[in-house]
């Protein structure tokens, strides 16, 4: 009876499998989506009470906002889009709907994250081109640098930044999608210019001498393969044992400095891609992580984005842990499980606050300390949306909203969606609301949240094709 149990679980198991194979992929920005950005609040559902309007728009792939001494508004411009997308990152003054220029940056973005701290503004350089940066600007636009050479020409990019005690707390993503430089890579544009870049650790790990058998983009030979082992540049082979050293600055940590400058600290590491950095009104810092896709050599399926709570000294477990769970959890469909890479790193890892959707891209977070707009000490966080089909399928739009999560229980509610019966982008709902919310931030006040919106990214035709100048910031507020 037993066995006749476990083959229908079997059966049923293989057949799911099948069928989601079988099924075409629905991101939000693939086909029905399209690059006409049209602005109309109320599209945007809000808990009764509430109301938004739109505060500035036409912005070029904007990505967090901050507020001076004076209540002044200040929002900053990428410089760079997937979709290999360069152009100049700057830092904008917000007034009366109008946008005046105080900064402008290298074409090293992208610039990911801004805060404003005792009359300087100092914001996180991703460093797709140079390697990441800490970068601290005056109010009349003067950049200097306070950290330089930071993990972020790959994949994920240097992130950030939150001020607190006196230090620049940052996080540095990896930069591949699961520890293996893969042609995946390539596709995403860095292998070709950087093909000796890999991941770093934090702190020496010893290898099981696990390699990977790919096609070779980087020789014209068709038919080319190549062996790559994790922690290693591409097409280069690990023995078992092997021992990669640890070194600061690493790839896929929290990291902080002092706030005039200095040499990065280790506060915590594991981590694929943390982004949104916040400390909560009772000190503690979280961290949003973007977690792993069905992609490249070693292709993961099923993790949630991840809230976490950091305490020093954290490791949580990338490459070989997802959402505090080992690796092998996370088979893709139709595939070979994923093995761990690291040998004697099965000690325990935290628990997360809490597991947001797959494939959501959970980014930018704040947390609300008014009692009377509503929800104090929740965690907003701002998602981005799917990117499939790039990062894998998915059968409906994930993320594209703003969600709030009470981070003592980990239960998590939407707080602004787009109108319609299914979630998705305004570009793919036809509507005017969201787009793609990739950060979060109360003013002073904390009477009013607002939402920085991306702007439209397309993934259409086996490209990541964002469009310029579709960006938009949000005004959030309780209604008199």
């Amino acid at each position: 009876m037993k066995n006749r149990a476990l083959y229908l679980v079997m059966v049923v198991i293989l057949f799911a499998s099948a069928c989601y194979q079988s099924r075409h992929s629905k991101g939000g920005g693939q086909a029905g989506a399209d690059s006409i950005r049209r602005i109309h609040a109320p599209d945007i559902i809000l808990p009764d009470g509430y109301q938004s309007e739109a505060i500035a728009t036409g912005l070029n792939f904007p990505t967090a906002l901050t507020f001076d001494d004076k209540g002044n508004a200040y929002v900053i411009e990428a410089g760079y889009s997937y979709g290999e997308d360069f152009n100049t990152p700057k830092l904008l003054r917000i007034s009366d709907g109008k946008t005046e220029t105080i900064a402008e940056g290298e074409q090293n973005g992208p610039w990911t994250g801004i805060e404003y701290h005792e009359g300087n503004f100092y914001i996180a350089e991703g460093g797709q081109r140079n390697g990441g940066r800490i970068l601290k600007v005056s109010p009349t636009g003067k950049i200097s640098t306070l950290v330089e050479r930071l993990p972020g020409q790959g994949d994920h990019h240097t992130n950030g930044p939150a001020i607190h005690n006196g230090y620049i707390y940052f996080g540095t993503g990896t930069f591949t999608n699961s520890g293996v430089v893969g042609p995946d890579n390539a596709e995403f544009g860095w292998l070709k210019r950087h093909p000796d870049l890999h991941d770093i650790p934090c702190e020496d790990i010893v290898l099981n001498g696990i390699n990977f058998t790919t096609d070779n983009p980087l020789t014209p030979a068709e038919g080319d393969t190549a062996v790559t082992g994790a922690f290693l540049p591409f097409n280069t082979a690990s023995q078992a044992g092997q021992v990669i050293p640890g070194r600061l600055p690493c790839s896929g940590a929290i990291l902080r400095i002092p706030v005039n400058g200095g040499k990065p600290e280790l506060v915590a590491w594991g981590l694929r891609n943390p982004y949104g950095l916040a400390f909560s009104p009772q000190g503690k810092l979280y961290v949003t992580e973007n977690q792993g896709d069905d992609r490249g050599s070693r292709p993961v399926w099923g993790m949630g984005d991840v809230l976490w709570e950091i305490n020093p000294g954290d490791w949580f477990g990338w490459p070989d842990f997802a959402e505090g769970k080992p690796i092998h959890y996370f088979k893709p469909p139709g595939k070979h499980g994923p093995s761990a890479l690291l040998r004697d790193r099965e000690k325990k890892v935290p628990k997360p606050a809490a597991v947001l959707a797959v494939h959501s891209s959970s980014n930018g977070i704040d947390f609300s300390t008014s009692g009377s707009f509503g929800f104090a000490g929740e965690a907003f966080i701002a998602q981005f949306g799917d990117m499939a089909a790039g990062v894998g399928k998915v059968l409906k739009p994930v993320g594209f909203k703003v969600v709030r999560v009470n981070t003592e229980t980990g239960e998590i509610n939407d707080f602004a969606i787009n109108r319609g019966k299914v979630n998705g982008p305004a570009s793919k709902r036809g509507h005017g609301g969201l787009e793609r919310p990739v950060s979060v931030h109360f003013d002073e006040s904390g009477q009013n949240l607002y939402i920085v919106d991306f702007g439209i990214m397309l993934m259409q035709k086996g490209e990541t094709r964002p469009i310029r100048n579709t960006g938009v910031v949000w005004k959030i507020s309780k209604k008199n």
